[in-house]
């Protein structure tokens, strides 16, 4: 298995639309006809949630009219988060088929479907012609891509000239090594954690001119602590992050939790031009 058939079988939960749809039906929503605010509990797999997805699209001013490609989008949360909210046509892609059948579905249940779109795809070959796209965002995908500069390269490529690369990842803080496993990988193997100044070469060697960046590590101990206080709680919430990571779910955020507040981890934006 290569790494990214690791990487694709890590999130590829086939029960995973059955466990939203139950929690959603548990606070009175309709499953076919889903309001994506409420969604947003459970589609959103990044530290931060919806206010970390609308803090990278402010930084990145994406506004309606624009044509966005989200790299690694999962079950579809941000790209329908920025649809509903900003009128933009988001086309999502990410290398597990089962994520790209569920992010279909609900998308189609969210009454988005005509802004938003999902392929399976590699970062490393995105089957779209150059110049295609206005902006592109990455939330919390690159600690799964060893060659975070292909990449970018590849990401570049189909930007239009002046388009805007947000990305929003863990980066290592050369503070101490985390402990495993953690909700992007269960062992070291698939874990490609690098450190800010990795990010900036990979790339200004994708020919991006930085234009901006932001560490959120106190935002992530106060979101992870809270996220930990609910999962603590004798009922677990009907929808959160832990739906996607399974019976280790407990271990995974808190292993992440305690990296960040070690100071070993922290979630950072950095937005990239394409001139």
């Amino acid at each position: 298995m290569d790494i990214e058939d690791d990487v694709a079988a890590h999130y590829d939960h086939p029960g995973l639309e059955a466990l939203i749809l139950n929690g959603l039906a548990a606070l009175g929503q309709d499953p076919d006809n889903i309001d994506p605010d409420v969604l947003a509990a459970a589609d959103q797999l990044h530290i931060g949630g919806t206010d970390a997805t609308q803090s990278v699209a402010e930084g990145a001013g994406l506004h309606a009219g624009m044509r966005v490609l989200d790299v690694g989008c999962g079950i579809g949360g941000p790209a329908r988060y920025l649809a509903h909210h900003l009128g933009v046509t988001v086309q999502g892609v990410d290398l597990t088929p089962e994520s790209v059948r569920t992010a279909e579905s609900l998308t189609r249940r969210s009454g988005l479907e005509g802004l938003v779109q999902f392929s399976v795809a590699s970062a490393l070959r995105l089957p779209f012609d150059a110049g295609t796209f206005d902006a592109a965002t990455m939330l919390h995908v690159g600690m799964n891509i060893p060659d975070k500069a292909a990449a970018f390269r590849e990401i570049h490529r189909v930007l239009k000239p002046g388009g805007i690369f947000a990305v929003y990842d863990i980066m290592s803080m050369d503070a101490g090594t985390p402990q495993f496993p953690l909700p992007w990988a269960s062992t070291p193997a698939s874990s490609f954690l690098e450190d800010r100044a990795g990010y900036l070469a990979a790339l200004a060697a994708a020919g991006f001119r930085l234009e901006g960046e932001r560490n959120r590590h106190g935002f992530a101990v106060e979101f992870l602590q809270r996220t930990q206080d609910k999962m603590s709680a004798s009922d677990a919430p009907p929808l959160g992050m832990h739906l996607h990571m399974g019976t280790d779910a407990k271990r995974k955020i808190g292993n992440l939790a305690a990296g960040v507040r070690q100071g070993v981890l922290a979630p950072v934006e950095l937005f990239g031009r394409r001139d």
